[in-house]
């Protein structure tokens, strides 16, 4: 592949991305709808319907290895983001009991429904060799999934970080993502260790031993690392070098423990200590390249990967089936636990619409699902539309729960002293 090919499609991907993004973002859409939506517009659904010797050209399979392996060091910085932010949340611990409510209730009710319709699914849109409960495990870890960062972002955007229902979705979702991504690097163990339970006991003693050496080793390392060359939370190029050196070993050591690099880099956030100023300084330094530049990449190859088959006859009704289950699972488990905390229908509707917010996750989800083999091209776009759907729909349900003058009134009371 040439340089002057890779430099065009960068060109072509970012500037798709901005452009969708800016437009759903005038529309009360957070940004990463519409780079989700551009992912696929530049895919064979869209670009390759319309102009299909253009897509060839452009994006054929030979030159896409390059922006396949940028886009999973994107994947790996913005995953090492995630852990640093789950690190610093005191939602869990200010809310843990309502959190906890919600929190499983949402990840448990769309599982049971995964679980439910996977044997409807499994005949069809399962691989080759794929068995039944790997699958349907797969679906479950996918359907309970929930965008935190996308969250956060639309809390934040609305006014509506410090409300009492805000607060408690942000903690059910630090619960959610627990839950969620331990089902899944248990269920990628599974499969992709290829030696069967013996396979996944070797996979299973090398996590424990990696989180040992994380929480025991590397993180009392970095404290006084960071106490003694980055007391103001400033991270020198020294320290930079140190940080970028554990993470991308930790990602290494998980990959070659047949998980994908991604929980490597989400455990390495999570095992630093906590500091504000330190995840302020570091979210500075790596959002603006992973998030704008590599991630975007990441969405394109997502609707690279997609296929125009998911939209006609029985996949289409599949389809349906996935985008309805995913969406009455998580608004009703998130409504009912954080009724079940004593919150009005009101505010536990507005919970579980939250919680039905997938976004990327959901995506990064898809692509490890994708790369152990457990789904293919067909269930993969399914998958991408669900994950738009339910996160296009977060803004317009909480306006119908709550109401944009509920909200500001609310927040403003909150504020109060």
């Amino acid at each position: 592949m040439s340089v002057t090919s890779l430099l065009l499609q960068l060109i072509v991907i970012l500037a798709t991305a901005r452009l969708c993004g800016w437009v759903l973002r005038h529309v009360g859409q957070p940004g990463v709808v519409g780079e989700m939506a551009a992912g696929l517009m530049l895919g064979p659904v869209v670009m390759g319907a319309l102009f299909p010797s253009l897509h060839a050209q452009l994006f054929s399979k030979e030159s896409l290895q390059g922006l396949s392996s940028l886009s999973t060091l994107g994947l790996v910085l913005f995953m090492f983001v995630v852990g640093l932010e789950l690190r610093a949340s005191q939602g869990v611990r200010e809310q843990l009991r309502s959190a906890g409510y919600v929190g499983v209730l949402s990840v448990v009710v769309p599982m049971a429904l995964g679980i439910a319709i996977a044997p409807a699914l499994h005949p069809t849109l399962a691989p080759a060799g794929v068995g039944f409960w790997p699958f349907a495990l797969f679906i479950a870890a996918a359907l309970s999934i929930t965008a935190f960062p996308v969250m956060a972002r639309i809390l934040k955007d609305r006014g509506m970080t410090r409300t009492p229902f805000g607060q408690l979705s942000l903690g059910a979702a630090a619960v959610v993502d627990v839950f969620a991504w331990i089902l899944l690097a248990f269920v990628v163990a599974l499969v992709g260790a290829g030696e069967g339970y013996q396979g996944l006991l070797k996979t299973t003693l090398g996590m424990a031993v990696v989180l040992l050496a994380l929480f025991f080793g590397l993180k009392p390392a970095f404290a006084r690392l960071l106490r003694a060359k980055a007391p103001e939370g400033e991270p020198t190029t020294t320290v930079m070098a140190a940080l970028m050196l554990g993470l991308l070993a930790t990602a290494l050591v998980t990959e070659w423990l047949h998980l994908h690099a991604v929980f490597g880099a989400f455990l390495f956030g999570a095992c630093l200590p906590r500091d504000d100023r330190l995840l302020k300084s570091l979210t500075e330094r790596i959002e603006p390249i992973s998030i704008v530049v590599l991630m975007t990449l990441f969405f394109a190859l997502a609707g690279l990967g997609t296929t125009a088959n998911a939209f006609s006859g029985a996949s289409l009704g599949a389809m349906l089936l996935i985008v309805g289950v995913a969406t009455v699972g998580k608004i009703a488990g998130g409504a009912v636990g954080a009724r079940m905390a004593g919150y009005g229908w009101r505010d536990s509707l507005a919970t579980g619409s939250l919680m039905n917010a997938r976004g990327l996750m959901e995506l990064i989800v898809m692509k490890i699902g994708l790369d152990a083999g457990l789904i293919g091209p067909e269930l993969f776009t399914m998958l991408l539309v669900m994950a738009l759907v339910t996160t296009a729909m977060t803004g317009p349900l909480i306006n119908l729960f709550i109401g944009r003058k509920a909200v500001v009134a609310a927040d403003a009371a909150h504020a109060k002293p």
